[in-house]
């Protein structure tokens, strides 16, 4: 069945006047969208397309950052049966190039000026695939000699009625780039059954209560199969979503939306646990001995609730007073109704999730990757195992290979990497398993623990093992560090490049009376390489010696999308870091 109309078609007829999607354009207040209203956007897009001569498994791009049109025009390129390639929207020109051409996509919607005209560039080469540009907003200036069209005249005069493209579950829907941590982006192909099956299974493991009353959030960007499939999941569920433009206003939009569900990355949980920890250690005496005794309530309730367990009169009185004092204030700062978070991207300590089961707050932590649109194993509501990654979704089938690897195959496997058979051919076993890279074992009841990458396993010269992830992730778990990169490989210690949280430094900078010049010169300020060697000894305590970060550089500015330092999915480009500053690396030993 073709995904639009799965999602669309059935909640109209349900709800037509229940709200769909919500948006927020600069300054304006909330806006929303019903079902019927929304199914007439998407069909009038889908018209406008197929007028303009898009066909059935024609490539359609969007390179933007959210945005209610970003859903919109993804929902009607999947109705006409075309097929969606979203691009990050921090990409630049030569990226965008790169996947304009592998992926032949004709035609493109752009949400800002940069985007725009690194599209004109392209649309004006003679090699190039694309015929037209489709702009979402009218404040972006555009040449409409060159195929240059404002979404909203685009679809002006189109019909609101629309006849699907019916599609079987093999078809592609989308190709989502992968953002690429080695090698060349590769475009993944997953159908729309991968998607249809894969929502199943989740409603069918985690079975939820009035779903369709949930309000979630969608900040990460919906370029990402993580972001884009829980909204899609939403939707398909009948659940509201609204779209944050841009998320550095993410503390704001909880507060404004109020959302009941949101899908995020371990930075987020690990920013507002180290910060509740922080001011709870700056407060006084008082005050840290109820903020503990709040998170020991807090702990008894959640683990009785974890294991489907009734609740002690006298406990649940303590709790609701915990509730009051702390939990509360905690969770007003996250809009107050939030209770189920999605986590993927990167592993997140049990000292994370405990926090929040704690608060009340229920982080899913789950595992998957973009070639197996996104989860293949997550927490269930209950009986979930801190520390692990949860168990197989119905329909998902894993199996720990050779090297350890972890290796699936089920409802969301993709169908491959778009023109690339022989890449495709090296991912697959011989007997059709999918190999995730990724190496894991499986507890005595059914948990997945995640080891690491299998490529990115580091052996000192002393010939032990370094799982590089772990231990960054550790490290992280606190304001100080905003980002960090282990070195291990070939070396007779571990060391690390540190990029400092300059927002919370400057804080301290100030609190200490330390004079600010710039940062070139404050991360080799002595204070503060002796603060960072204090932090890093007390947050690496229980670790092995051979695992220990024994020298450190503290980095003047944070690694960047822009020089490919990381991936618009903020993961570190190892190989590009270790050359980049190898003169820097090289002086730490």
């Amino acid at each position: 069945m073709n995904l639009a109309a799965a999602i669309i078609l059935k909640n109209v007829e349900k709800h037509p006047l229940k709200s769909a999607i919500g948006f927020k354009k600069k300054e304006e207040a909330w806006k929303e969208l019903s079902w019927k209203k929304l199914s007439e956007i998407v069909f009038k897009t889908a018209n406008a397309l197929k007028d303009a001569g898009i066909q059935e498994n024609d490539k359609v791009a969007i390179y933007s950052d959210n945005s209610s049109e970003w859903m919109i025009f993804d929902l009607a390129s999947m109705a006409i049966g075309a097929i969606t390639v979203p691009i990050y929207s921090t990409n630049n020109a030569e990226q965008a190039e790169y996947i304009f051409s592998d992926s032949s996509a004709k035609a493109v919607l752009v949400g800002s000026q940069e985007q725009y005209d690194a599209s004109l560039e392209l649309l004006n080469k003679e090699e190039s695939p694309l015929e037209m540009i489709i702009v979402s907003k009218k404040s972006i200036w555009i040449k409409k000699e060159f195929n240059s069209f404002y979404l909203e005249d685009f679809i002006a005069k189109s019909s609101s009625k629309l006849e699907i493209s019916a599609k079987e579950n093999d078809d592609t829907a989308t190709l989502i780039y992968t953002s690429g941590t080695t090698g060349t982006p590769k475009g993944v192909m997953l159908t729309h059954g991968n998607f249809i099956k894969a929502f199943d299974s989740h409603f069918e493991f985690l079975k939820f209560t009035n779903f369709e009353e949930e309000l979630s959030l969608a900040f990460l960007p919906l370029t990402h199969v993580f972001e884009r499939s829980w909204s899609l999941l939403c939707l398909y569920g009948g659940a509201r979503v609204y779209f944050l433009e841009d998320p550095k206003n993410i503390a704001k939009a909880l507060e404004e939306v109020k959302p009941t569900m949101m899908c995020a990355v371990p930075r987020f949980f690990q920013k507002v646990y180290a910060g509740v920890l922080e001011k709870a250690e700056e407060g006084s005496s008082v005050k840290k001995k109820i903020f503990d005794w709040a998170l020991a309530t807090g702990w008894q309730t959640a683990e009785l609730r974890r294991n489907e367990k009734p609740i002690p009169f006298g406990l649940k009185l303590k709790e609701s007073v915990a509730d009051m004092l702390v939990f509360s204030k905690i969770k007003e700062k996250m809009g107050g109704r939030l209770w189920f978070l999605p986590c993927g991207g990167a592993s997140l300590s049990p000292e994370v999730t405990r926090f929040f089961d704690s608060v009340g707050i229920h982080v899913t932590v789950g595992y998957g990757l973009t070639e197996t649109t996104a989860t293949l194993t997550l927490f269930p509501l209950t009986h979930f195992e801190h520390a692990t990654s949860g168990k197989p979704l119905p329909g998902v089938e894993i199996r720990i290979g050779e090297s350890d690897e972890i290796q699936a195959r089920g409802n969301g496997i993709m169908k491959g990497y778009y023109n690339k058979p022989e890449e495709t051919q090296k991912v697959f076993t011989e007997d059709g398993w999918f190999k995730t890279g990724d190496a894991g074992k499986f507890d005595d009841k059914g948990n997945l623990i995640i080891t690491d990458r299998i490529k990115d396993l580091m052996k000192t010269s002393n010939g032990k093992y370094i799982a590089p992830q772990q231990i960054e992730n550790l490290l992280t778990n606190n304001n100080f560090i905003q980002q960090i990169m282990l070195v291990a490989e070939g070396r007779q210690f571990v060391s690390a490049l540190i990029v400092p949280n300059f927002e919370f430094l400057q804080d301290y900078i100030k609190k200490n009376n330390i004079p600010f010049t710039k940062w070139e010169e404050i991360v080799k300020d002595d204070k503060i390489i002796n603060l960072y060697k204090e932090k890093i000894k007390e947050l690496q305590e229980h670790l092995a010696d051979y695992e220990k970060v024994k020298k450190f550089t503290l980095m003047p500015a944070e690694f960047d999308i822009n020089t490919g330092e990381i991936t618009p999915t903020l993961k570190v480009k190892r190989n590009v870091v270790l050359k980049k500053y190898a003169d820097i690396i090289e002086k730490m030993y």
